[in-house]
């Protein structure tokens, strides 16, 4: 480049002069204007190309500007081919720097996290390596966590050259919260056993590595079990999620249902229920009605929570995560009460499992409530076929894609499994799945005929899951391993209900495009108990950097104290608040949100994380973006030159045709058009006046 660009050297430069007034600039994070480009040091951490191209247009604007002369490898740092379509442009010449093929290299080009409620492995990284010049040899990936301990290891041969290889890093988390992981790759020789990146013949190491922020567990979730009566469901059920720590579950179980007030048949003069006889206080404040059910409640936080029953205010309701219904009438209810389960889930956002028994579905008269809108089967299209007992349960091709429908990692293993788990007698029949539903499971009968078994659905903000059998507890009976396995897919079901229930503050991050390198914009939602927004709570934001035990060269923010961010108000929606933070070193970061309302009181607070490797992104691939490049000249009307034609260019430009303009300043009232207008206005006055008779 310093060769093209040098006067002395680079005649067609002189060729340019001659005809056209040339305007030279540098750029990386920031756009400069030079004499010349003799002291280009090459060391910026970014190349947002599409950003300064835009950035020189309104630079000139105003000026007859004819094109402009790109010299790039085009590996831009923002989304340049988004941000050149939208803007209006002269013609821009890329001119290709660098070769394709001929470097040895191995690049992560993306490194993306999710996360599922699969217990064994809930949180699987995909990570993206592009490898120059490894054919027939063999690439490792490893996976550390942030103390640099090895946690994982793949790998991969390179078939061809260049070549895109996929390694999927699928684990479980020590610990619960926001986790930094450090994926590295290199050859087999490259990575020795302390997890370090040694050096090799490679043509830069800067792209080997990633950090990658891992958020496992938000909890504790707090899920309500109301239940019909008590049942060997509820045990299992309490047994199973009582081994998850990001699981709460509080029960209200009835163990006897009310009775009509003119049946006496207690002792004369008794109002309290005969079921409670010699138990504590039996005055009339204290003791349950005759027309009132009696209500177990079990594991609540305190004596006041569920002491009225279930909720009837959203302040109440809406400080659980999910509710489970088992074996219980629509009737146990009120009619507000139904209307609020539905927006529990609509609004809230939170998780409805309904459990199968005598009580439950169309048995329990659910088809007439407000409730019935949030299952995902029909109840008033039953099927008219009656089941025969016992139902073998299978899992639909659906069913076999949703990592928390599934107990194994593979389909072999899974189809063996199924067939272990014993015959249920107990089946609700309902209707088909509703549109936008997803079947997960059915269950067959003795004739073969196949009825709906678990079925699932998004609502609203929320999600709703029915399961139609009603002695899943038949399955841990059976031995000790069968056990095992109903637990955690009790477990993992509840993950499920449970994974994106909204919680009062929700804190986001998300690098920005057509700004600074490394800025990141900070978006904060607040809620208050009703899940409604908040737009007068004020928001910190407290950002610390994070050492990692492999971190390839040294942070000096690591030794930097934490920076308090103040969020505003956005105008675009209600209980959102956001802000700015750039950084200039790369690395992690863990990010705060502390929330409190107009009288200081707190609301909530969360937290998140995220990193920047400025060098990572800069090199992701050593060879050219020529389909950028084209796509830049294409868009603006110029078209992509090879180093060796610049001097053909130079000698073609002055006739090539550009948008060239020049503003001009002329007064109006001395063109021609307009005096002979202004002319013609005077004679036909005139001519009105001498015929009519006007003065």
């Amino acid at each position: 480049m310093q060769s093209l660009l040098e006067p002395a050297k680079a005649g067609w430069i002189g060729e340019v002069e001659g005809v056209f007034e040339l305007r030279r600039f540098t750029f990386d994070s920031r756009l400069r204007s030079v004499r010349d480009f003799r002291e280009m040091s090459f060391d910026g951490q970014a190349s947002p190309i599409g950003t300064m191209l835009c950035d020189v247009s309104k630079r000139l604007s105003g000026r007859p500007v004819a094109g402009i002369l790109l010299f790039t490898d085009g590996i831009s740092t923002d989304n340049a081919g988004e941000l050149i379509g939208r803007a209006s442009l002269p013609p821009v010449y890329p001119v290709t720097i660098g070769r394709a093929g001929g470097l040895r290299d191995l690049a992560i080009k993306s490194a993306q996290a999710s996360q599922t409620a699969f217990e064994d492995a809930p949180v699987t990284l995909r990570v993206e390596v592009t490898a120059c010049g490894w054919r027939g040899e063999e690439v490792v990936a490893r996976l550390l966590d942030d103390s640099g301990r090895p946690v994982m290891e793949l790998a991969e041969r390179a078939r061809k050259d260049p070549e895109t290889l996929v390694f999927s890093f699928r684990w479980r988390p020590e610990k619960a919260g926001l986790s930094f992981y450090h994926v590295q790759v290199g050859g087999r020789a490259q990575i020795d056993s302390a997890g370090s990146l040694g050096t090799a013949d490679e043509a830069t190491l800067l792209n080997n590595a990633r950090t990658v922020p891992v958020e496992r567990g938000r909890g504790p979730y707090r899920v309500l079990y109301v239940g019909g009566r008590p049942n060997w469901e509820y045990k299992f059920l309490k047994r199973a999620l009582e081994g998850d720590d990001q699981i709460q579950l509080v029960g209200l179980v009835r163990v006897a249902k009310r009775e009509p007030k003119f049946e006496f048949i207690g002792r004369a003069g008794e109002t309290g229920n005969p079921l409670f006889r010699g138990f504590g206080d039996q005055s009339r404040e204290e003791t349950e009605r005759y027309d009132q059910p009696v209500l177990l409640r079990l594991d609540t936080r305190d004596d006041a929570e569920l002491s009225s029953g279930f909720p009837r205010t959203p302040d109440d309701l809406y400080a659980y995560d999910a509710v489970i219904l088992d074996d219980i009438e629509s009737g146990f209810f009120e009619a507000v009460q139904h209307g609020l389960i539905r927006s529990f889930v609509a609004e809230r956002g939170g998780g409805l499992l309904m459990l199968g028994g005598i009580d439950s579905f169309a048995e329990g008269g659910w088809g007439k409530t407000a409730v019935n809108a949030v299952l995902p089967v029909y109840l008033d299209r039953v099927e008219t076929s009656k089941g025969i007992g016992p139902y073998r349960l299978g899992l639909t091709r659906e069913g076999l894609l949703e990592p928390w429908a599934r107990l194994r990692d593979n389909e072999r293993d899974e189809e063996a499994r199924r067939t272990e788990i014993p015959a249920f007698d107990v089946l609700n029949l309902v209707g088909e799945p509703k549109p936008g539903a997803t079947l997960i499971a059915r269950a067959v009968d003795a004739t073969g005929h196949e009825h709906p078994a678990i079925a699932v659905q998004r609502f609203g903000r929320g999600r709703a899951a029915a399961v139609m059998i009603g002695d899943v507890w038949r399955w841990g009976m059976r031995n000790a391993e069968a056990r095992q396995d109903m637990e955690k897919s009790w477990r993992q079901l509840v993950r499920w209900l449970t994974s994106d229930v909204p919680r009062k503050v929700e804190l986001a991050v998300e690098q920005q495009s057509g700004v600074a390198p490394g800025t990141v914009r900070i978006e904060a939602r607040v809620r208050d108990g009703r899940f409604e927004p908040v737009d007068d709570a004020s928001v910190t934001v407290e950002i610390r950097p994070v050492s990692t035990h492999a971190v390839l060269r040294t942070n000096e923010a690591a030794e930097v104290g934490p920076i308090r961010v103040r969020a505003e108000a956005s105008d675009r929606e209600a209980g959102l608040y956001t802000a700015s933070f750039a950084v200039r070193d790369s690395g992690a970061y863990h990010g705060t949100a502390y929330v409190t309302n107009f009288a200081g009181a707190e609301i909530g607070r969360a937290e998140t994380g995220w990193s920047i490797d400025l060098a990572a992104d800069e090199l992701r691939s050593l060879e050219p973006d020529t389909r950028l490049l084209a796509a830049i000249a294409r868009q603006t009307g110029g078209e992509v030159v090879a180093p060796e034609q610049l001097g053909a260019l130079a000698k073609r430009l002055p006739t090539m045709r550009a948008p060239v303009m020049e503003s001009v300043t002329k007064s109006a009232w001395h063109t021609p058009w307009l005096f002979l207008f202004a002319l013609g206005c005077f004679v036909v006055e005139w001519w009105l006046r001498r015929t009519r008779g006007l003065p």
